[in-house]
């Protein structure tokens, strides 16, 4: 048995998780603690104190009964808004709090393009222009180039939960470019388990999103490979590992 552990601003989206672990389809444990979300809004001030520390060792603890072998602060917005430097300074608090091996959200989308081999990649986010800019610029910083930034001005967590896979289709095919090698989808709150096989059919390219990066991270945080085909390209590029 492999456990991971994730802790997950609020209550958007999480259900995400029962659904990955199902498709995993083999002995992975994935464990979700709800951190404080504070004032639900994609507003730069809002998402810098959500990553906060103190917000983040809370929900160690509880964390730390489940198991789990790693952790990942599954919040893209909550770490990237602290610039690469400072989002490295979260996770390496997040790891001595813990004791454990972790990463968060937006580290594990520069792990997976790299995984992909996608070097150029187009943004798709929920965001306002604002906040999605800060996302480019992070990847840029840490070594990923970005063709596109497409932002969509959703103000909160809760909105974005209550889209429909047409919706999340729509905000991928406004960000595509044709110079992208995938398409990348950052906000954990947008519901994405179910729709990745068809997201990547219909944009002809690999998709990643935010609850998907974040598994993988959690995966390759505890050196574990897994194949499920119905998670997306990120999933399908390794051998199956028998337990």
């Amino acid at each position: 048995m492999t456990a991971l552990g994730f802790l997950h601003p609020g209550h958007s989206a999480e259900d995400d998780y029962p659904r990955i672990e199902q498709l995993l389809g083999s002995d992975i444990r994935l464990t979700v603690v709800h951190t404080d979300i504070g004032e639900d809004t994609h507003r730069l001030d809002a998402l810098l104190e959500m990553g906060s520390a103190r917000h983040l060792a809370a929900g160690v603890e509880e964390l730390l009964l489940s198991g789990a072998e790693a952790v990942v602060w599954a919040c893209a917005g909550g770490s990237f808004v602290h610039g690469l430097q400072g989002a490295h300074e979260q996770v390496r608090g997040l790891a001595r709090a813990a004791g454990l091996p972790a990463s968060s959200t937006s580290f594990a989308f520069v792990h997976a393009a790299r995984e992909l081999g996608a070097r150029r990649v187009a943004i798709g986010a929920t965001y306002p222009d604002d906040v999605a800019a800060l996302f480019a610029a992070f990847l840029k910083e840490a070594g990923t180039e970005v063709v596109a930034v497409r932002g969509s001005g959703v103000a909160t967590a809760a909105e974005v939960a209550g889209w429909d896979y047409d919706q999340v289709l729509a905000l991928a095919r406004e960000a595509d470019h044709p110079d992208a090698e995938a398409i990348l989808l950052p906000d954990t709150a947008l519901h994405t388990a179910s729709h990745l096989p068809a997201l990547e059919k219909d944009l002809a390219k690999p998709v990643l999103t935010a609850n998907q990066v974040t598994v993988r991270e959690a995966l390759r945080l505890t050196d574990r490979r897994v194949n499920a085909p119905e998670l997306g390209t990120l999933f399908t590029r390794e051998p199956i590992v028998q337990a």
